[in-house]
């Protein structure tokens, strides 16, 4: 795992603390992203006793891609030593292990949810509204400590579109002193989008889709990226300098290189610059 969410640890993925939940609890198809078919509940063949992958290194090559993409923001460690108080799934009983990978996917919900709030904390155009914002974190915060049974019970959507309100306003605050045109193409279908060298200085990509479309020089400073699927996008030598809600999970998707300009809250990926 790489060192994602700079200067976050407690949101970033600790697999030392975890018993390999993402590689028991999640689904998966064969497709470009996995070489093979995995139910949920059902440990990936390439999960070792210890909880390690037993391919790490050669993901991308042996065709497990998907998995270098993905993260929990640090919702793993968190099940895994205080949901169940570092209980193994391994020597627990099926229903304790059953409910552990039932609730790993809600805290994971709710430690993006963190990891955007704790973003949006750090911009001083969100002043007006730190204090909402501060007590939705700390909402969030003691909703990722409640019993498994709690968790099971909880309406993440609704508490996801509470704090979506403030991450909007977020957004707009951030976004109002950039200067230029600050395009909406929110929800926007962008898939292959010819858009090298595109001005997209402060534009809401607000969940667009953005896969396998050429981003190569385009200026994406201090845009809103949140939920955009930034899936093979090239994003060659662009400038995402201040861009907003942006995770590393989008940037492991994406294609880029040493000379893609990335804001402090993200790492490069290593297969930017490592040839396979």
């Amino acid at each position: 795992m790489q060192d994602q969410t700079v200067g976050r640890p407690d949101l970033r993925g600790d697999c030392e603390r975890c018993f390999g939940l993402c590689c028991v609890a999640l689904p998966f198809t064969a497709s470009a992203d996995f070489a093979l078919d995995k139910q949920a509940g059902k440990p990936c063949p390439n999960l070792r006793g210890d909880h390690r992958c037993g391919i790490h290194a050669e993901l991308r090559q042996k065709g497990f891609s998907g998995c270098t993409v993905y993260d929990c923001f640090g919702a793993g460690q968190k099940v895994s030593q205080v949901t169940f108080g570092g209980a193994d799934w391994r020597t627990g009983s099926r229903a304790d292990a059953r409910r552990m990978f039932d609730v790993f996917p809600v805290v994971r919900q709710l430690h993006e949810l963190l990891w955007y709030l704790a973003e949006a904390l750090d911009l001083d155009a969100a002043h007006p509204i730190r204090a909402d914002l501060r007590r939705a974190l700390d909402r969030t915060d003691e909703l990722t400590r409640q019993t498994p049974d709690e968790l099971a019970e909880l309406d993440v959507p609704a508490h996801r579109q509470e704090v979506n309100a403030l991450l909007l306003k977020t957004s707009e605050l951030a976004r109002a002193g950039i200067r230029g045109r600050k395009k909406d193409r929110r929800g926007a279908d962008l898939m292959g989008a010819r858009l090298k060298g595109a001005d997209l200085r402060g534009a809401s990509l607000r969940g667009a889709y953005l896969i396998a479309a050429d981003l190569t020089g385009a200026d994406l400073r201090g845009a809103d990226l949140i939920g955009a699927d930034l899936r093979d996008a090239d994003l060659t030598d662009a400038d995402l300098t201040g861009a907003i809600f942006l995770t590393q999970p989008q940037l492991n998707a994406a294609r880029g290189s040493a000379g893609t300009r990335l804001p402090g809250s993200v790492t490069r990926p290593v297969h930017w610059t490592t040839r396979l």
